[in-house]
């Protein structure tokens, strides 16, 4: 039987570094992605098979898609799609462009991407394609509106594809982490700070019940080998306690707890 092949997006660091190597360790044919040249040379070095991708590039994704399908011969097993960023920063605030950006890596080259990869996995009759997504994707928290609303993008693509999908062989599943230890934050504080012309401030917080991207790696292992792969996978304590006081509170209940949070 062949190996399986699974491309990895965004795996300079964090959870697809991770998953990367986590992957390979259970016998995978791992084909990691990253947007900058030091991380791709980072990546070969560690003895990846890396391809450059800009998510926000639909020339560099259309790109992409072909070089994947030339190196496997048309094999693809499964995509974890895990490339993206976070802006912080109150909706009021927020330009046209600031939103283009966030929504062309987030979203935008996700869905790209998919076009291109897809029909491969119709033609073999199966595959796995799973969304890193974010508990995030599930509710709203203050200054953070531009990612919460690609996160909820993901999440109505995703759900939309597994329907479109159904009885093709293809499955789709949304991994759903909260805090994880990664370099997320700094990113973020980046983007923003990038937004209003200054210095970013490089102060982490940390977040309670904080897991490593090892837990995440756990999720994706499942989503992709499982016979039977769920739709979600919440990942951490908030993932799954957020989840389950939507359901069960008025949204002003909702909005009184969330309003804490940030």
């Amino acid at each position: 039987m062949a190996t399986p092949v699974i491309l990895i997006t965004g795996c300079s660091s964090g959870i697809g570094r991770c998953c990367a190597e986590g992957m390979r360790k259970r016998g995978w044919r791992v084909i990691a992605s990253a947007r900058r040249a030091a991380d791709v040379a980072a990546l070969r070095e560690a003895g990846f098979e890396v391809i450059s991708l800009d998510m926000a590039s639909g020339e560099a994704v259309a790109a992409a898609a072909t070089e994947v399908l030339a190196m496997t011969g048309g094999q693809l097993d499964a995509v974890f799609l895990n490339a993206g960023y976070g802006q912080s920063g109150p909706v009021e605030r927020l330009s046209r462009q600031s939103l283009r950006d966030q929504f062309e890596t987030n979203v935008f080259g996700n869905v790209d991407l998919l076009t291109h990869l897809i029909p491969a996995m119709r033609a073999a009759g199966r595959g796995r394609i799973v969304f890193n997504s974010s508990v995030l994707g599930s509710v709203a928290i203050r200054d953070h509106g531009a990612y919460v609303a690609s996160k909820y993008a993901v999440e109505a693509f995703a759900d939309t594809l597994r329907l479109e999908l159904r009885g093709s062989g293809i499955h789709v599943s949304l991994i759903k982490p909260g805090p994880i230890e990664s370099r997320f934050q700094a990113n973020a504080a980046a983007a923003r700070a990038r937004l209003e012309s200054r210095e970013p401030l490089l102060r982490e917080k940390r977040y309670p019940f904080t897991l490593g991207p090892e837990a995440v790696l756990r999720k994706l292992v499942h989503a992709c080998e499982a016979h039977n792969p769920k739709a979600r996978y919440p990942v951490t304590l908030p993932a799954h306690l957020i989840g389950l006081l939507r359901r069960m509170l008025p949204t002003r209940l909702m909005d009184l707890i969330l309003a804490r949070v940030g």
